[in-house]
Formats: C-alpha cells, sequence, structure tokens
C-alpha cells in the first residue's frame, strides 16, 4: 500500500467508475491515482445478521460495497443499521461485489448529524479537488 497517494473521499457509486492501473496496485478515478477509499454508510449487513454468512455490507445510499474487516475491528460489535466511517484499500473482484479492506472504522451512529455533513463534505471535496479532473 502506498500511503502516499491520499484516501478519496467518494460515494459508493463514484467507485464503479474506477479503472484498475495496468502497471500500479492502484485504480484511477477521473486521472487521479489512488488505493484507498474513505466512504460513510449504514452497516446493512454484519456476519451475524446474515443468513448466508455474508460478511459486512455498507450502503451509503448510492450503492453497496463490501467491508473486509481483520483482528482488531472484526473482534468489535459492529450492527447492522449502525452509521460508520471506513478508510481502507479498495479493490474490484470479477462477479462480486467490490470492496473496501478496512484499516480504520468508526461507528458514527452517536452523532446523527454526520450522514447528511458526509454528502456535503464530498461534494465539497468534489468540487475542491477533483471536478477540474473530469472537465465537468
Amino acid at each position: 500500500m502506498d500511503y502516499s497517494l491520499g484516501a478519496l473521499k467518494l460515494l459508493c457509486i463514484q467507485l464503479k467508475r474506477a479503472r484498475k492501473t495496468p502497471s500500479q496496485n492502484a485504480f484511477t478515478l477521473g486521472g487521479i491515482l489512488f488505493q484507498r477509499a474513505w466512504l460513510q454508510g449504514v452497516l446493512v449487513s454484519t456476519p451475524s445478521s446474515s443468513d448466508s454468512g455474508g460478511g459486512f455490507l455498507l450502503d451509503d445510499g448510492t450503492d453497496v460495497i463490501e467491508l473486509i474487516l481483520s483482528g482488531d475491528f472484526r473482534s468489535r460489535n459492529w450492527e447492522t443499521g449502525m452509521y460508520v466511517m471506513v478508510v481502507g484499500g479498495f479493490s474490484v473482484r470479477t462477479g462480486e461485489i467490490s470492496a473496501i479492506k478496512v484499516h480504520k472504522m468508526v461507528d458514527l451512529s452517536p452523532f446523527p448529524n454526520r450522514e447528511s455533513m458526509w454528502y456535503l463534505e464530498v461534494l465539497e471535496a468534489f468540487k475542491l479537488f477533483y471536478q477540474h479532473l473530469f472537465g465537468e
């Protein structure tokens, strides 16, 4: 993981436009090279809530992404319905839902305004840093 590449504040739907780079373990989105994404959303499935033995699924209102947790994060008490912030390595898996290998996850449920603020943060980041790269 190249930590000199920033974690982009994105919505799940934006990750669908990301393309794998041929020479690096990275992705591009509108000319921006990245490996990690910063997302917020509601846990709609956890291993304990899933009858099929599935994993953690995060829904940010635009799409769903799988969260791959390990170590300390997996042992915490994550519950369906929690509003969480996650940062981690992005990966596209052929024939499966895209995933984030989580290296930071925080329960933001006690802060009900965080969800509405998140959309504004993503919009602001897009306008300040990314929009000119998309030519929009």
